[in-house]
């Protein structure tokens, strides 16, 4: 079988971690790939859907490369993709992922990473691909100086509704709910554009994005700014989400802070993890009570915080479902598990508010 996009995913040693955010989200849901396969030698044999959400479906695990390409084969499937799904500390590119950039190259496979580590500006990787005639991607890559934008105030003329979906920590689900929720939106009838704000995002085919992590300083709001008022001017949907960043108190991933003071949201969701205690892979820094997270983002945006959202690591449907009604006994805000019920009763919250934020915008 022939295809554009048939595509595999590097994971080893990150599955099911939050260092395989980048591939659960590719496994979930992408536009941009058809994913065949995932490598990761802790769940060989296993297929990721089953691994993730305990649902069976159609993109088995492999150990390596080797197996991968043997299944292809015998399936009749001609690759195109090598794509990175790690995301490591800082993206940092170690030994074992240059290797298996090599072989993949040696195999003739186009390479897409999300790593702060350029695979152009290796050496060895680069001339190597130049060898193979093969294609390296490095979505982390800045635009040029000259294409970036400073803010300028001109997100006022939004008028859609926006919606921001921040978290409590990062690699903590923000990004899952947003396409969650813009799909829901979608398929009811509301025009919703997602507005991508990672390296994942653009890998599942997000229309309009950027790289939040990558961005000089000076242009990280003014970026924001613009890619919400481009997916204003050209599409005029009735409601953008925007994909979080990090956390608003994260010390190692901040993000949250402007997301709030460029694309200026009318409505903030909360993803948060009740089983997370500590900030994730900072053993000993603890994450703030949810009753100061709620606070400090309603503080700063003077908006409200409409709805939880649940990550439910290491929570059991019942713990879950407990831990939905103490947040709404405790603050007085409903909390949704989307993984587990889907998005159409948040997307029904949603427009309940909808008309009560337009109103506040006009006046």
């Amino acid at each position: 079988m022939k295809s554009d996009n048939y595509s595999i995913i590097y994971c080893e040693g990150a599955f099911n971690t939050p260092y395989g955010k980048t591939a659960h989200g590719l496994v979930r849901f992408t536009k941009r790939y058809q994913i065949v396969a995932v490598i990761d030698s802790n769940y060989a044999g296993k297929f990721a859907g089953e691994v993730l959400e305990g649902v069976q479906q159609k993109i088995p695990i492999f150990a390596n490369l080797t197996q991968t390409l043997e299944f292809s084969e015998n399936t009749n499937i001609d690759l195109k993709y090598f794509i990175i799904g790690l995301a490591p500390d800082g993206g940092k590119m170690n030994s074992d992922i240059k290797q298996a950039v090599q072989e993949a190259i040696r195999a003739n496979l186009n390479i897409d990473s999300g790593l702060h580590d350029f695979l152009s500006d290796d050496n060895e990787i680069s001339n190597l691909a130049k060898l193979h005639n093969i294609q390296l991607r490095d979505i982390r890559k800045p635009p040029e100086r000259s294409n970036l934008h400073f803010f300028s105030g001109k997100i006022e003329e939004v008028t859609s509704l926006k919606l921001a979906i921040l978290g409590t920590d990062s690699a903590i689900g923000k990004r899952t709910t947003a396409w969650i929720l813009a799909n829901s939106l979608n398929e009811i009838g509301i025009k919703t554009e997602f507005i991508g704000t990672g390296q994942t995002a653009w890998l599942q085919g997000a229309t309009y994005s950027i790289m939040l992590d990558s961005l000089i300083n000076d242009f990280l709001t003014g970026e924001i700014e613009h890619v919400v008022w481009k997916a204003w001017k050209e599409q005029r949907p009735e409601v953008i989400v925007i994909e979080g960043q990090g956390g608003l108190l994260n010390p190692a991933y901040p993000g949250g802070y402007e997301i709030l003071a460029a694309a200026r949201p009318d409505l903030i969701i909360l993803q948060h993890a009740p089983d997370r205690k500590e900030y994730d892979g900072f053993p000993g820094y603890k994450i703030q009570s949810l009753d100061k997270q709620i606070a400090a983002l309603e503080m700063i945006s003077d908006k409200p915080v409409i709805a939880i959202t649940i990550n439910h690591e290491n929570l059991n449907e019942p713990q879950i479902r407990k831990e939905i009604a103490i947040i709404f006994e405790q603050y007085h805000i409903p909390a949704f598990d989307l993984l587990l019920d889907g998005g159409d009763e948040l997307s029904r919250l949603v427009l309940s508010k909808m008309k009560m934020a337009q109103n506040h915008i006009k006046n």
